[in-house]
């Protein structure tokens, strides 16, 4: 899948969204076996937030990486979940509404590659299979490591480009032939489960990854491979 413009990207990216939003949560438990709830939790960890803390969720979609760090830190004093989706997060703020610590989250209407919040205010940025749907990964990690605070952390969960190797090659069979079904049969919109693996194809190695986060100014990046090196959580340091 390729796209002439930015802006072309841009626009399919978040009408796609849009458009699976009312199903994105469960699509996720199934293609995943579930392992992406735990993926989550492992991103909240690592962020390492102190007390009474800061968490920006960027391209938080239905809110699930800002509702783990409010499950596991009902001390932190702000959590924001942003997307510029807003299908997305409506979805989310219909669950905050059945979880009584969750309504302390707070939602904005944001793109990551111009956000709306001062420098340096958050003690952990994060983002969940974000990177490969920007169309500017440099200016992406330019704006997520500006509001982070000095000694704060940037973590990234994506799905990075299949390694060229049998599993790599087992990977891709699955993305491409079985994914697209169960997502069309789940959402209604197969398009937006053939856009998921092509993306991934086009998208940056893990080391590329950690590459560009160095190249953005952050430091002690490293990189964990999760379900069978499919999927990469990065974290690195401002």
């Amino acid at each position: 899948m390729t796209f002439q413009t930015a802006a072309e990207k841009y626009d399919y990216v978040n009408q796609m969204f849009a458009r699976i939003a009312h199903r994105y949560d469960l699509m996720n438990r199934i293609m995943t076996v579930g392992q992406d709830r735990y993926w989550r939790s492992l991103l909240v960890e690592q962020a390492n937030l102190p007390a009474n803390g800061s968490l920006l969720d960027i391209a938080t979609g239905t809110g699930d990486i800002a509702f783990e760090a409010l499950r596991q830190r009902p001390d932190l004093q702000q959590v924001i979940g942003a997307d510029y989706t807003l299908p997305m997060m409506q979805v989310g703020q219909q669950r905050a509404s059945r979880q009584n610590g969750a309504r302390r989250l707070e939602w904005s209407g944001a793109d990551t590659l111009h956000l709306p919040f001062p420098d340096n205010s958050f003690d952990a940025v994060a983002s969940g299979f974000l990177m490969r749907n920007v169309t500017s990964v440099a200016q992406a990690l330019a704006e997520q490591v500006r509001v982070c605070k000095p000694g704060g952390r940037l973590l990234i969960l994506e799905i990075p480009r299949p390694a060229d190797n049998l599993p790599g090659q087992a990977f891709r069979l699955y993305f491409h032939h079985v994914v697209p079904l169960l997502g069309g049969w789940i959402s209604g919109q197969p398009d937006a489960y053939r856009y998921l693996p092509a993306s991934a194809d086009a998208f940056l190695r893990p080391d590329e990854l950690k590459q560009a986060m160095e190249q953005a100014g952050l430091q002690h990046v490293r990189y964990q491979m999760l379900m069978f090196n499919t999927v990469a959580l990065h974290v690195g340091t401002k």
